[in-house]
């Protein structure tokens, strides 16, 4: 009997379809949260345009949004390693009405 592993224990298989591969725009994003979840919602605003849609909404335990945010900073920091800093403009305040009711 062998005390060996095999080779793909540990690793995950992750496919990607040619849709989700394409990927969606997204300039803003919202984020809730609750005291089980954090809620991110993804949206495309247009210039000139006084509407716009949910692109997506991703579902997240506080514990992975976490992970996240970390991750998400260190990256942040290599590509301003690589490529300068990235330069934050100042934007106007977005109003932001969820519906008639203004809930999400």
């Amino acid at each position: 009997m062998s005390n060996q592993k095999p080779k793909n224990e540990g690793q995950l298989n992750i496919e990607l379809d040619d849709k989700t591969a394409e990927g969606t725009y997204s300039n803003l994003a919202i984020i809730n949260h609750s005291v089980s979840e954090f809620i991110v919602d993804f949206i495309s605003v247009m210039p000139g345009q006084p509407k716009a849609k949910v692109k997506s909404r991703i579902i997240l335990t506080p514990q992975h949004a976490k992970r996240l945010a970390k991750a998400l900073a260190e990256n942040v920091h290599r590509f301003e390693q690589s490529h300068g800093e990235i330069k934050d403009y100042e934007q106007h305040p977005i109003p932001i009405n969820f519906g008639p009711t203004g809930e999400a």
